[in-house]
């Protein structure tokens, strides 16, 4: 069984999306999923499952549409993989909580960061499958828009690395 990383998107962020970490832990026991986990009430659980990738994806994917009425889009991540993002920062000198890393389903395209707009002090870099930004004065005062991530999932460096480390102890 492999350590999962599930980052959901646009849930309980501003009021919209309200799922409580206890049904998404019911969901992921209830697909068969084993040592499951959530952290913070922002869409994140770890779990260990047989499954490939994208049935893990198809599945949490199905349950939350059935649970919620409407799509919500996950990002899965191995616990490897969680652990080369949080390695894998080309900004580790700035502050952990304004230090993104937008997760994406596949690789951003190698212009995504000569498309973004907005820009005032922000650094961005590109991962495997993650577009990194730092934020100078905060993401929440931000006018920075990325099109490459807009179906993707932001989480900061210290969310990264307690995920990371939850799913290395599975």
């Amino acid at each position: 069984m492999k350590a999962y990383v599930g980052l959901l998107r646009a849930v309980n962020v501003g009021g919209t999306g309200k799922l409580p970490m206890t049904e998404l832990k019911s969901m992921c026991d209830a697909a068969g999923f084993k040592s499951v986990r959530t952290y913070i009430a922002s869409g994140n659980v770890v779990f260990k499952s047989s499954l490939a990738e994208a049935k893990v994806k198809a599945t949490l994917e199905a349950a939350l549409a059935a649970y919620g009425g409407k799509p919500v889009t996950v990002l899965v991540r191995t616990a490897e993989e969680m652990a080369a993002v949080l390695a894998n920062n080309p900004f580790p000198a700035m502050p952990a909580n304004r230090t993104h890393a937008f997760f994406l389903d596949k690789a951003p395209p190698a212009h995504a960061l000569q498309t973004v707009s907005g820009q005032v002090g922000e650094q961005l870099g590109l991962g495997q499958r993650e577009i990194y930004v730092y934020y100078p004065d905060g993401a929440g005062v931000s006018k920075l828009k990325i099109p490459a991530a807009k179906n993707g999932t932001a989480r900061n460096m210290n969310t990264v690395a307690k995920l990371a480390e939850m799913a290395a102890a599975l």
